[in-house]
């Protein structure tokens, strides 16, 4: 089955399956997903798109399959207070970590190098496995605005 579009998450109901994807493989251009139930889709898309959590694929016959993010090993990051925290993070952005931002605490990927460091700044590690949906960065196609369920005034 063919992808002929990406659905934003909140966009669309009623999936007939669902594919479970890591972080590496959810952006693309070209790939051969499997569904939940054993359907092959592809994607093959003119530019890459980043799949989320969330999303739908509109598929040829009009079905909709929906991506899950599959839970990986991750680090996530708490600290004492706000500041604490911000500081934390603009250490992880100043080494160009994909990170991801939970309001009270920050996700990352597996790395002892970059736990000391957090340790050693007063943050807090905990191992956890989850799924992971870094910020885009600045520069990425619809990175300032994320539509999320809120309403503009």
């Amino acid at each position: 089955m063919r992808v002929t579009a990406v659905l934003p998450s909140g966009s669309w109901s009623n999936p007939i399956d669902e594919v479970l994807i890591d972080f590496d493989r959810r952006h693309r251009r070209r790939i051969v997903l499997t569904t939940q139930s054993g359907r092959e889709l592809l994607i093959d898309f003119p530019q890459a798109v980043r799949l989320r959590d969330g999303d739908g694929l509109a598929l040829e016959d009009g079905g909709i399959v929906r991506v899950r993010a599959r839970p990986e090993p991750l680090l996530e990051i708490h600290a004492h207070d706000d500041g604490e925290l911000v500081r934390i993070a603009w250490h992880l952005g100043n080494r160009h970590l994909p990170v991801q931002l939970l309001g009270d605490r920050i996700r990352i990927r597996v790395d002892h190098v970059i736990q000391d460091m957090v340790e050693g700044l007063g943050g807090h590690v905990e191992a956890i496995e989850a799924p992971f949906d870094p910020e885009t960065g600045a520069y990425a196609p619809g990175a300032g605005h994320h539509h999320n369920d809120h309403d503009h005034d």
